[in-house]
């Protein structure tokens, strides 16, 4: 059997979809994992004849939490990852966000200052 893949193509209204291709005409079993907490809902079914199967996976209102919550998708069988997606919210998200970026600045100062460094050295 051919490699399966499974490409993002939204999220929206609360339901992650995405597209796999290189599965048999049967549509495989796709589990989603938050954690060692298997997420119901999952909807596999197959899209018109050689497009693949469209994946939908409901997110569920509990994993709206701060911090990141990451989601895997595998195939139930193999236990192969195939996608995964992350969600990212709260109060102390935004002290790390902003903890990064001040990182970046100061990281982003320095090169500056090296590279005009390195021009005036080269004149």
């Amino acid at each position: 059997m051919p490699r399966m893949t499974l490409t993002k193509t939204r999220l929206a209204d609360g339901t992650w979809e995405g597209v796999l291709t290189g599965a048999d005409d049967a549509p495989p079993e796709i589990e989603a994992r938050h954690g060692e907490q298997v997420l119901g809902g999952v909807e596999v079914r197959a899209l018109s004849e050689g497009q693949g199967h469209l994946v939908r996976v409901p997110v569920p209102a509990s994993l709206i939490a701060d911090g990141v919550q990451t989601v895997l998708l595998c195939d139930k069988a193999t236990g192969a990852r195939l996608a995964s997606f992350a969600l990212l919210a709260g109060d102390s998200l935004d002290d790390d966000l902003r903890a990064e970026i001040d990182l970046l600045r100061a990281e982003l100062d320095m090169l500056k200052s090296a590279f005009r460094r390195h021009c005036q050295e080269t004149r």
